[in-house]
């Protein structure tokens, strides 16, 4: 089963950050929300940071934040060694994050996380 870690991950379900969450559990990935200020998203135990999540393979990391943070974000992204692949959603894909997470080895994709699984 596919991983995805979900970063910006909302309990508001009119965010794409909990839009996210729901599509990629409805098509049959395994979902690991990552939000500092929520305890559980969808039912889901959500993880404080990216390294807070379970050792082990994540298929593809989802950013949801604005690029000022997500900038931040990517040094512990690269930090897991365990990534395959980090999205950059719209409002999260400003050229200095891009720059940066290829700076740093990651396999980075441009675009709309909903759009890839065909949930828009």
């Amino acid at each position: 089963m596919p991983t995805i870690a979900v970063i910006g991950a909302s309990a508001d379900r009119s965010k794409f950050g909990n839009r996210c969450v729901r599509a990629y559990r409805q098509q049959g990935w395994t979902v690991y929300p990552v939000n500092p200020r929520e305890k559980q998203i969808e039912g889901l135990v959500a993880f404080p940071s990216i390294l807070d999540v379970p050792a082990g393979t994540i298929d593809r990391v989802s950013v949801y934040l604005p690029a000022a943070v997500g900038v931040k974000i990517i040094d512990e992204i690269a930090r897991r060694g365990d990534v395959v692949e980090v999205m950059l959603n719209p409002g999260a894909d400003d050229d200095e994050v891009v720059e940066k997470a290829k700076l740093l080895g990651l396999y980075v994709v441009t675009g709309c996380s909903l759009v890839a699984i065909g949930a828009h």
